[in-house]
């Protein structure tokens, strides 16, 4: 079990209907359609309904603004390549895969699955090991958005790109030494990688990469965060497959 928190992400763990919800809190003293709407989703469901003082949520809170609304609920539940794939056949598009290489923030795995879900990518590959999984404090940075998301976690990132070569998916690795992404052509099924905050693209991901893309940099920093970084360049994917 593991507990929900804010009134957007408990919102769409409700309508996605992805895994079940043991139990609805609220703190004392709010109220407002919001909340309203929420207490009328719990009880169609036969989702228990409790009000406890806000010092309660408070103290289970994980430390991100919980808004008086937790949830407890089963666990995330991940999907696999097979699903995602299927995803983007019943859609009749070419698949949309978005590779994220041992990122570690919570929020920045979050924030991309949020430009994810609104990009119409299929689904999300991460690593079992050394990467943040999709935690509570996850569904939160996406804003609730990791209940539409299909994401696959597993054991081998290089491994599972090789078998998607083999379906004709072309990969596109983020790379400040790369090529200009606005001189690339993306077509046909794709899968953006973005890498670790740290260190960027594993050097055999990068290897496994049919192109290495980079975006412009007109500034003194030099760099992009990682989440910016991967939604600029989904949200490219996106121009191009609309005839931009």
């Amino acid at each position: 079990m593991e507990w929900i928190e804010g009134r957007n992400p408990v919102r769409e763990v409700f309508r996605a209907g992805q895994r079940r919800i043991h139990e609805l809190t609220l703190a004392e003293g709010i109220g407002g359609p919001d909340i309203e709407s929420l207490e009328q989703m719990a009880r169609s469901e036969g989702v228990q309904v409790s009000r406890v003082p806000r010092e309660v949520i408070d103290n289970r809170s994980s430390g991100s603004v919980h808004q008086g609304v937790m949830a407890r609920c089963e666990p995330y539940p991940y999907s696999t390549v097979e699903a995602i794939l299927q995803a983007a056949k019943g859609r009749h598009e070419d698949p949309f895969i978005l590779f994220a290489d041992h990122i570690q923030d919570p929020h920045n795995l979050g924030s991309l699955i949020r430009t994810a879900e609104e990009a119409g990518v299929h689904g999300v590959i991460i690593p079992e090991r050394r990467a943040t999984p999709v935690t509570p404090a996850v569904v939160k940075a996406s804003a609730g958005a990791t209940e539409y998301m299909k994401v696959a976690r597993v054991t081998n990132l290089v491994r599972t790109a090789k078998r998607l070569k083999e379906e004709h998916v072309w990969f596109f690795g983020a790379d400040a030494g790369g090529i200009p992404v606005y001189e690339v052509k993306l077509s046909g099924a794709i899968a953006v990688c973005v890498g670790n905050e740290g260190r960027g693209l594993g050097r055999l991901l990068s290897e496994t990469c049919d192109q290495r893309v980079a975006l412009p940099s007109l500034g003194r920093i030099g760099s992009l965060n990682a989440s910016v970084a991967g939604a600029v360049l989904m949200y490219e994917v996106v121009r191009r497959r609309a005839g931009g």
